[in-house]
């Protein structure tokens, strides 16, 4: 069996003093394959982007991150120093934010910042190499007259174009792994598809893995190989996307699910399903099942002592006491 680029083993992120501590991360494990996709989705709150802030080693001076071990390429990453790590960003992993205006930087040039990347990880190129890298990779991301736009500042460039300069900046150093947080989330739908397009298409001609964070189950459909739905700074159910999408065994998932409009299906006008309730804070110490209070399909047991993954079979795991999985496998889902 092939070993993960990525690997994650039992992370934790606690923010705080220890006397009022945001647990927002307890206890997740993943691995993401060369080539591969996964997608961590939930809600607002959930430790999503602390979970990529972690592996990133990103982390407010105010977190404290542990795990078992964060590993690329099988080569332990969790213990190196700030330099060691800042060295390791760019090369072998590197981030796509959210909002490309506050990642750029207002007051230099397009050309500026993609070149430092470079040079950066390649102290001995020549000045002209690193133009030669950044031009052609904002041919590469969809860019025309990528020459001039070199001496263009971040605010001269609409939305899409800035989400572009920002994935050619992840891939100027030619890392393995990139992290995508919540990458479309502030371009309107028709850029967002061009946006994703170009992401899968960049994938596979530079065989990379993505990280792929988001809340939007849309974007998820579209682009996952494997999915882990997080609730509460844990996972509660993962498996490869059709499964997750076909057989969803978590109400949380189900709740999700039920969410996304479905055309021919959703009656126009009427109300989205939602999920009642808001994820439990992160301070508290959370007993039993942490979607206890929102769920539906919840029983006293349910608030009980702690509530374990499922041992996982081949990825798909739960953490549910009472799992929709017998009713799921025989209603058909939404990537049949």
């Amino acid at each position: 069996m092939t070993a993960p680029l990525l690997k994650v083993d039992d992370l934790h992120v606690r923010i705080g003093a220890r006397d009022r501590q945001v647990h927002a991360v307890r206890g997740i494990s993943f691995e993401i394959a060369r080539g591969e996709t996964l997608s961590i989705v939930g809600e607002s709150g959930c430790g999503k982007s602390m979970t990529s802030l972690a592996v990133m080693g990103l982390l407010p001076r105010t977190a404290r991150r542990e795990s078992h071990g964060i590993s690329i390429d099988g080569a332990r990453i969790d213990g190196l120093s700030d330099r060691a790590m800042s060295d390791l960003r760019g090369l072998k992993l590197a981030m796509i934010f959210q909002e490309p205006m506050t990642a750029l930087n207002p007051v230099y040039t397009i050309g500026n910042q993609l070149e430092e990347a470079y040079r950066r990880h390649n102290p001995a190129a020549a000045r002209g190499d690193a133009r030669a890298r950044a031009v052609y990779l904002l041919e590469k991301v969809g860019i025309t007259a990528a020459s001039e736009r070199l001496n263009q500042y971040p605010h001269q460039l609409s939305g899409g174009l800035r989400q572009r300069v920002m994935i050619a900046m992840a891939l100027m150093c030619g890392p393995d792994l990139i992290i995508a947080d919540e990458p479309t989330t502030a371009l309107d739908v028709t850029i967002q598809a061009q946006i994703l397009r170009l992401l899968r298409d960049l994938q596979t001609e530079f065989n990379l893995s993505i990280l792929l964070i988001t809340h939007d189950l849309g974007i998820v459909a579209r682009t996952a190989d494997k999915v882990a739905v997080m609730y509460a700074g844990e996972f509660v159910e993962t498996g490869t996307a059709r499964e997750v999408f076909n057989a969803p065994a978590h109400p949380y998932t189900r709740g999700l699910l039920a969410a996304i409009p479905v055309p021919g299906k959703t009656e126009r006008g009427g109300k989205l399903a939602a999920i009642p309730g808001t994820v439990p804070s992160l301070t508290d110490h959370l007993e039993g099942c942490s979607f206890f209070g929102r769920c539906s399909r919840a029983v006293p047991d349910c608030a009980l002592g702690h509530v374990a993954l499922t041992e996982p079979s081949a990825g798909r795991a739960w953490r549910c006491r009472r799992p929709y999985l017998e009713e799921a496998a025989h209603q058909g889902g939404a990537l049949s």
